[in-house]
This record gives C-alpha cells, structure tokens and sequence, in this order.
C-alpha cells in the first residue's frame, strides 16, 4: 500500500468540490452456468508431491516489494539441493499490491519470470498514463470515487501479463498462487481462489491476472475500487461445510467467521457488487489465505491430503516484507504532523499495527498445525502407513516447520536505511530497482531459519 496516492486522501478531506462525475470501474468477472463445472484452477489445496513444502508470501509497497521479493526468488533459484534449484521447488506464493505483481508474473511463467521481469516491469514507468498531479479535475475524481480507474489494468495487461487469465495457472502442479485485495464492504481480506469464485458463481479461469494485480494494489482515493458481480444462484457450486459452520459460530477465530460471513453475503444474493482495494488496507503480508486454509481444516492434516501430511518432513514460510520506517522529520519538533505527512504517518501506523500482530498470529497458527500434524501421524496405524505407501523406517515425529521474515533490518542499519528511503511508487530509477533486487537476495541469504531449512532438505 502506502503510495503517491495517499496524498490525495488529506485533500479530498478538506476541499468541497459539487457536482463531480462518478468514477467506477465496471465488473468483467463472468457467470458461471449451471451446466459448468465449478472452479478448478487456483485453488488453495497444494499440489506438491515431495517430502517439502515451500510457501513465500510478499508484503505490498509498490515497485519497491516487487523488485525487493524478486530478489528472493533470484537467491532461491541460486540455493541449490540435491534435486536441484530451491525456485522449482516453491508451492505457494501469496502476494499483497507490488508484491502480488511479482507473485502473479512468477506464477505465470515460473523460473522463466527471473528472465525479463526486470526489464518488463522493474524498469518500466508503470504511473504513465495514471493521473498523479493534484489538480482541480483530480480532486473532482477522487471525491467521485478515485483519480484512476481502468487505467492500471489495461496497462498491466498489455505491458506485462499479456492478456492472461487465472486459466493459465495449472491446477495440477506447483506453485499455487494467491493474490489479496482487500473487500472494503465486508472488511475482510478477498482472496482470488477457487472459494471466493465459486461462492460468485463466477468463472475465475477466464479472468484477468491484471485485473486482480490491480485489484490488490489500488491505493484508495489514487484508484477506484475494482468491482466484481455476485451471480447468485446460477451454478451448481456450493459453499463448504466450513462456511456454513464458521459464519454462525460466534467462538470461531474472527478471521475465518468474517471471511465465511463475507462469503455467504456473494453466495446468497445480498450483495450485487463486491468493491475491492489495495490488500495491505487488511493484510500487508498477505497470510490471511494461508492462514484460512489452516483455521477452516476439519481434520488435523489439512489443508494438506492425508498423503502429503505423512510424507512432508519440512516446511517453511518466508514472509517477505517491503515495509518500510519511520520517515519525517517531525518527530523533533513542537509542530507537525500536518496535510499529507499526517494521513501517511496514520496510515502506515495502522499497517504496521496490524503486520506485527498478524505474523505472530501467524506463526503460532503454524507452530500448533505441526503439532496436531506430528501427532495425526503418530497416530496412524500400521493398515494406515501401508495404505498410504511409507516406507520402512518412516518417522512419524520428523516434522519441522519455519517461519522467517525476510525484510530490510536484516542487512544492517545504514543499508536499511537506503531502501527505507525508496519511495512507494510504480516507477522507479533502475539503480534503485537494483539495490531492491540486491538486498532480497541478501537478507533471504542471512536468515538462519532459511539456512537450516536448507541443511534439513
């Protein structure tokens, strides 16, 4: 989040200006009939098959995450293991606004990202044709709804994703990827996946990865909300056990009954539209979909299948995170913060409030799913080891799992300091990009969870 465009926000706040024209964008997420098949691509089940499970997520600020969370993919295709590269070796990518845009393009063309994502993206003017100047006309779109509105994903798409649709993604294999916007109705995280199209009744394989990216980075008062229509009733797709369950049960974890409630309101009909923003509005790292998959299981291994739990031996999360400190120079003065620096400094305190509270969150939700998974498979009976085909010598405990942060403070004070001070923009001077590309590679380098992870493989 955090962008160029919060400015906009102070402004629209304190200048009255009538009669302007609405800005909106118009839905272009399809039906699905009742004669298709519900959804079967970008799923949140994982596809791998090995005795590894590999999950990135990047955090948003703009080309800033981008370039910082390519970084790391660049390191991971460096790290190498018996079997070759770490980068093949990824099963999720969650992303939130610049870092959904690395999430997206790597999930369209894997390994092959690491070849021209620089060039097409990194290095591209990605605010030409947006509105950035405060100006009267400006100030009449953003009381209207927002400065931009189809502007953002039409050049995505033509620049970058090259008319791709979630289609694309294959089903049957590695990495599975989540993109997050933020649903500004429900006040919940909206997760682009087979669960969330399906309680639409909509077709998520027909639509555009642009569309989403922009979804999950547009700045409020900058963009407009990407809008998507609800279909109630026209497929045969019905809402999990889980949702029925969670929505009505007030000693559910918050996130996952919101979530549920929130699909309940596309599924049945009390909501037309659904008005998406920048993600980091609720979740800046994106964990919220990994997190979900883990709080809605029903049985101790899911989200995993009965057979990837007995088999995986090691798991890691790399949270890979682009925020950035404290800026300003108020804090030793009398005076301030005022107009724009003050709209920012709430903002970035209501993310950064909320990032530190859900990765802890996160981590213990990670530490308790491994201990209910190393005790399942301790419990498995010698017909249940045989039907699941493990070989002599399985250990039932030999389960670990990692959860690492990788951001700026793990290259040390002065070199932190120089990518704090990279602003949240969608272009960005190559030398900067660079020094982003540079710094993920290290800080994922110097994190002692990767490198015993890596020993464990």
């Amino acid at each position: 989040m955090r962008s160029w465009g919060l400015a906009f926000v102070l402004t629209a706040c304190v200048v009255a200006v009538s009669g302007c024209a609405s800005v909106y964008n118009l839905p272009s997420n399809q039906p699905l009939s009742a004669a298709q098949p519900v959804n079967t691509v970008a799923g949140m089940d994982p596809v791998f098959t090995g005795d590894v499970l590999l999950a990135l997520s990047f955090s948003g600020g703009g080309t800033r995450a981008a370039a910082f969370s390519f970084g790391v993919l660049n390191e991971l295709e460096r790290s190498r293991t018996g079997s070759g590269s770490l980068i093949d070796r990824v099963d999720f990518v969650s992303g939130v606004s610049g870092g959904s845009i690395t999430a997206a393009y790597f999930g369209l063309k894997r390994r092959a990202a690491l070849d021209d994502f620089r060039e097409r993206f990194l290095l591209r003017n990605a605010e030409e044709g947006l509105n950035t100047k405060i100006s009267l006309g400006n100030l009449g779109r953003a009381l209207g709804g927002g400065v931009n509105s189809s502007q953002f994903p039409s050049w995505l798409d033509q620049n970058l994703f090259d008319g791709a649709t979630f289609g694309a993604f294959p089903s049957d294999r590695s990495p599975q990827i989540l993109i997050n916007a933020s649903d500004i109705y429900n006040r919940v995280p909206f997760v682009f996946g087979k669960a969330t199209f399906d309680a639409l009744c909509s077709n998520i394989g027909s639509y555009r990865l642009a569309d989403a990216v922009a979804a999950s980075a547009a700045v409020p008062v900058a963009f407009a909300p990407i809008v998507l229509e609800t279909y109630p009733g026209g497929c045969g797709a019905r809402l999990p056990a889980w949702v029925d369950k969670a929505r009505n049960n007030p000693d559910v974890q918050p996130l996952l009954r919101s979530y549920a409630q929130a699909l309940g309101r596309y599924h049945d009909g009390s909501m037309k539209y659904v008005k998406l923003l920048d993600g980091g509005l609720v979740d800046n790292y994106g964990l919220s979909g990994l997190s979900i998959g883990m709080l809605a299981a029903e049985r101790a291994y899911e989200p995993m299948t009965e057979r990837q739990a007995a088999r995986v031996r090691r798991i890691m999360f790399l949270v890979v995170d682009a925020g950035r400190g404290p800026s300003g120079d108020w804090a030793n003065r009398l005076e301030g913060p005022s107009g724009p620096e003050l709209v920012a400094a709430a903002a970035d305190t209501a993310i950064d409030a909320s990032v530190r509270s859900s990765y802890a969150a996160f981590s213990a939700l990670v530490n308790d799913w491994t201990v209910k998974v190393r005790r399942w498979r301790c419990g498995l009976s010698g017909a249940d080891r045989a039907r699941l085909g493990l070989p002599a010598g399985w250990k039932c405990n030999d389960v670990s799992a990692f959860v690492d942060r990788i951001g700026f403070d793990r290259l040390g004070t002065a070199r932190a300091g120089i990518l704090e001070a990279v602003p949240t923009r969608l272009t960005l001077p190559a030398e900067q990009v660079d020094l982003l590309i540079q710094g993920g590679a290290d800080a994922l380098r110097s994190s002692q969870s990767f490198q015993s992870f890596r020993r464990g493989l």
